[in-house]
C-alpha cells in the first residue's frame, strides 16, 4: 500500500502544493503531441472541420452535451505521473491514444449534434437513457465493438457511439475485416457515412463550455489523491489462502531459484490489471484492488514462486483472478459465502 510519507522526495514537495499553482499547461506539455495526433487522425479520415479543444482537468472525459476533451492534469507533468504511477497505474503512449479517440466520439457526437437525429438513436439508442456504473455487459456481443477495456460500449447508448467512432479512427484497425457479420458494423457504417457528410462542414457547437480545470482546483495533490483513494471500491473480506497455496506449491526439494511470489505479482500488477478488465469488464479500480489483495496475501503467507516457473504461475492467478471477477460481475460478489 502507498504512503505519502514515504514517497520519495521529488514527489514529496509537490504533495502540499495545491494544483492550480503547479503551473501545469497542456502545451508544451508530454501530452501536446498526443493532441496533434489525434488532429492528424482526424484530418486523415476527412474531418477536416472538426477539432475538438482539450483542456487539463481531474478525470477523462467530455462535459455532458460539451464538444471539448478533458485530460487528466498528472498526464502533463513528470512527477505528477510518476505519483500516478505508484497509485492507479499511468496510462502509457497507446491508452492515451485510445482514450483520446474515445473522448472525439463524445465530441463530435455533440459537435454535430448527432444524438438528437432519429438514425442515431435507432442505431445506438436514447440519449437520455440513465447511466449506470454498475452496468452487467453480455460478454462478446456482436452487438458492439470493443476499444477500451471491459464492455465499455455496453454501458450506454453515448458509449456505444463513441466506442463505434474509436475504433473507426484508429489507423490499422480494420473495422470491415474484424467486424464482417456483426450487428455492430452497420453502426460503423453509420460513423463512416457521417464523417463524408460533415467532413467539410463546420460544427453546430464549435466549442463547449469546460467544467473543472486546473486553474480551479485549489486542493492540494496530496488531498487530491487522498479523496480519489478513499472513493475507489473495495473487493470486500476475501478467503484467498487455499487457492493461492495451492497455486503457489512449496517445492519438493530445497532450491535457490526461488524468490517471493508477491515480488512477482507485484511485477507483473498492471498487464494483470490491464487484461482483467479488459477481458471481464469490471471497473479497474476495483480490478487493480482485487490484483492488490492477491499480492498483499501472497506477501503475508511468505508464498514463493519458482523462478523457471513464473510463466505458469502468472497464467493460474490470471485465470483465477478472472474466475473471481466473473463471479462479481454476475453475482455482485467476488466470493460468495
Amino acid at each position: 500500500m502507498f504512503s505519502f510519507d514515504k514517497a520519495s522526495s521529488e514527489i514529496r514537495e509537490i504533495l502540499d502544493k495545491p494544483i492550480r499553482e503547479l503551473g501545469l499547461k497542456l502545451e508544451g506539455s508530454l501530452l501536446e503531441k498526443f493532441v496533434q495526433r489525434l488532429y492528424r487522425e482526424l484530418d486523415r479520415k476527412g474531418l477536416k472541420k472538426f477539432r475538438p479543444p482539450c483542456y487539463l482537468t481531474d478525470e477523462w472525459g467530455c462535459p455532458s452535451g460539451e464538444p471539448v476533451i478533458g485530460i487528466p492534469f498528472y498526464l502533463a507533468d513528470r512527477k505528477l505521473s510518476l505519483l500516478e504511477k505508484e497509485l492507479n497505474d499511468l496510462e502509457d503512449s497507446r491508452q492515451i491514444m485510445m482514450y483520446l479517440r474515445h473522448e472525439a466520439g463524445h465530441a463530435i457526437n455533440y459537435a454535430y449534434g448527432l444524438y438528437k437525429t432519429p438514425e442515431w438513436k435507432q442505431l445506438f439508442g436514447p440519449y437520455r437513457r440513465q447511466y449506470r456504473d454498475d452496468y452487467r455487459p453480455i460478454a462478446f456481443s456482436r452487438s458492439f465493438v470493443r476499444h477500451m477495456e471491459g464492455w465499455y460500449a455496453q454501458k450506454h447508448p453515448d458509449e456505444d457511439f463513441a466506442e463505434t467512432f474509436a475504433v473507426w479512427l484508429t489507423p490499422g484497425s480494420k473495422w470491415r475485416e474484424k467486424y464482417k457479420g456483426w450487428p455492430a458494423m452497420e453502426k460503423l457504417l453509420y460513423v463512416d457515412r457521417v464523417a463524408k457528410q460533415f467532413g467539410r462542414v463546420d460544427p453546430v457547437r464549435p466549442r463547449g463550455r469546460k467544467d473543472i480545470t486546473v486553474d480551479d482546483m485549489e486542493i492540494t495533490v496530496q488531498q487530491f489523491y487522498e479523496a480519489l483513494l478513499s472513493q475507489q471500491p473495495s473487493p470486500g473480506d476475501l478467503s484467498l489462502d487455499a487457492e493461492l497455496q495451492d497455486i503457489f506449491k512449496s517445492p519438493h526439494h530445497r532450491t535457490n531459484a526461488v524468490r517471493p511470489a508477491a515480488e512477482l505479482l507485484r511485477e507483473n500488477r498492471k498487464p494483470l490489471v490491464d487484461k482483467l478488465t479488459y477481458w471481464t469488464g469490471v471497473q479497474r479500480p476495483l480490478a487493480r484492488k482485487l490484483v492488490e489483495s492477491i499480492e498483499s496475501r501472497a506477501r503475508e503467507l511468505n508464498l514463493l514462486a519458482n523462478v523457471k516457473r513464473e510463466r505458469e504461475y502468472l497464467t493460474e492467478v490470471t485465470v483465477y483472478a478472472t474466475a473471481l471477477a466473473m463471479n462479481y460481475i454476475i453475482r455482485g460478489k467476488f466470493v460468495q459465502r
